[in-house]
């Protein structure tokens, strides 16, 4: 699904602005996040030299987050008091439920991996929503985020530019 939603944006705005900032706004996404701004980075689509795109995608992935974590329950709880949205608060409580208990269990380090394992339904956006409802300290959340991003990174750099590298360079 991903790569769906990456070729869709680097078709749509390829030719309108940079690669690098097609990457950095796929970045922004979430569900795309970092893994998505390296896809487009890569060979596969737009080209864009590993050292250009690497820190356009950090940056992009977590410029939101500190935002998600201070404001995300004051969100969710307007949206549960406004009947058009309360069901999308719903299935963003539900999301961070069912991810809490790898996070609970092992605190700091189980963030870090949570965020930094790039499998569908984890990354920055949903680590910083269950960490912001599990009321755990921002700086902590902060700096777990930042160390999983940088995971998530190096292995997104091994697939885009390595595997996907070899098959379309």
């Amino acid at each position: 699904m991903v790569e769906k939603i990456v070729a869709l944006f680097t078709t749509q705005l390829a030719g309108k602005l940079s690669g690098s900032a097609i990457c950095f706004i796929v970045s922004l996404f979430p569900i795309l996040e970092l893994r998505g701004g390296l896809l487009a980075a890569s060979p596969a689509f737009l080209d864009v030299p590993m050292l250009k795109a690497l820190p356009v995608c950090i940056i992009g992935n977590l410029l939101p987050i500190p935002f998600v974590l201070l404001l995300i329950e004051r969100i969710i709880s307007a949206m549960e008091n406004f009947g058009p949205t309360s069901g999308i608060a719903g299935w963003l409580k539900n999301k961070a439920e069912k991810n809490k208990d790898q996070i609970v269990k092992y605190g700091f380090w189980g963030l870090v991996l949570f965020v930094g394992i790039p499998l569908p339904g984890t990354g920055a956006w949903t680590g910083s929503l269950v960490a912001a409802l599990l009321h755990m300290s921002f700086k902590k959340s902060f700096a777990a985020c930042v160390l999983g991003v940088i995971m998530a990174s190096v292995i997104m750099c091994i697939v885009s530019y390595g595997i996907l590298g070899t098959l379309f360079g």
